[in-house]
C-alpha cells in the first residue's frame, strides 16, 4: 500500500491488505497491523503492538457477541509499547492507552480516555469519554462504564457469579458516571455503582452502591454507617 501523507513506519512493521492509514500516522518496530484494521489522522501506535487480533476460542471458551468488523482507532490516539487491541473494537480520538495493555473485542472506548499500563479490558465492555483506568487494573467482560469514571490500580472486577458452576448470564459492574474506585478494590458481578459514589481502597463490594455514596471495607459499607456504629458502641461502653 502506498503510504499516506506524513506517516512515520519503523522497520520490520507487517500492515496487512485492507488496512486504512490516516495521515501522519506514527508506527513503531515490530508491529503488526491486522488485516481491514481503520487508523485515523495522526495516530502514534508504539513498538511490538498487535491491533486488530481476531477472536478465537477453544470448546470451553463462550462465543463473543463481536462480529468481524475491524478495529478502529480513530484521530489523535497515542498508543504504547506491547499493547494488543482486537477487531471489532472502536477506540475514539484523542484516547491514551499505555504499554503493555490489553483490549479485547465488541469494546467501546470513549474519546479522552486513558487506559493505564498493563490494563486488561475483556470483551463485550463499553467505557464512557474521560475516564481513568490506572495501572493494572482488570476490567472483565460485560462491564459498563460512564463517563469521567477513575478506576485506580490494581482494582479487580468480576462477571460470573458462580465461577462457572452453573449456566449463568455473564454480567459485569456498572460502573456510573463520576464514580471513584480506590486501589486494589474488588467488585463483583452485577453491581451498580451509583453516579459519583466512592469505593475506598481495598474494599469487597459485594452490594449496589447508592449515588454519592462512600463505602469502605470488605464486605464494603456506607462510611457514615460504621461511624455512626462505632459512636454508638462507644456511647454503651461507657
Amino acid at each position: 500500500m502506498s503510504m499516506p501523507k506524513g506517516s512515520n513506519i519503523g522497520q520490520f512493521v507487517v500492515i496487512e491488505e485492507g488496512v486504512k492509514l490516516g495521515e501522519n500516522v506514527t508506527i513503531g518496530h515490530h508491529t503488526v497491523i491486522l488485516k481491514d484494521t481503520v487508523i485515523g489522522d495522526n495516530v502514534t501506535i508504539g513498538c511490538n503492538c498487535v491491533v486488530g487480533v481476531r477472536k478465537s476460542r477453544n470448546q470451553n471458551m463462550r462465543i463473543s457477541n463481536s462480529s468481524l468488523d475491524p478495529l478502529v482507532i480513530q484521530a489523535n490516539c497515542k498508543i504504547g509499547n506491547h499493547v494488543s487491541i482486537y477487531s471489532g473494537t472502536t477506540i475514539a480520538q484523542d484516547v491514551f492507552i499505555a504499554d503493555h495493555a490489553s483490549i479485547r473485542e465488541n469494546v467501546e472506548v470513549g474519546p479522552g480516555t486513558i487506559i493505564g499500563r498493563g490494563a486488561i479490558i475483556e470483551l463485550n465492555t463499553k467505557i464512557g469519554h474521560d475516564c481513568t483506568i490506572q495501572t493494572l487494573a482488570y476490567v472483565t467482560g460485560d462491564t459498563t462504564i460512564e463517563d469521567h469514571v477513575f478506576i485506580g490500580p490494581c482494582v479487580s472486577m468480576s462477571n460470573d457469579k458462580y465461577m462457572g458452576a452453573r449456566e449463568y448470564t455473564l454480567k459485569g459492574p456498572y460502573i456510573q458516571e463520576g464514580a471513584k474506585i480506590g486501589n486494589n478494590a474488588t467488585l463483583l458481578p452485577g453491581i451498580t455503582i451509583g453516579s459519583s459514589a466512592v469505593v475506598g481502597a481495598g474494599s469487597v463490594v459485594t452490594k449496589d452502591v447508592a449515588d454519592f455514596k462512600t463505602v469502605v471495607g470488605s464486605p464494603a459499607k456506607d462510611i457514615r454507617y460504621l461511624v455512626s456504629k462505632e459512636v454508638s458502641e462507644h456511647d454503651t461502653t461507657t
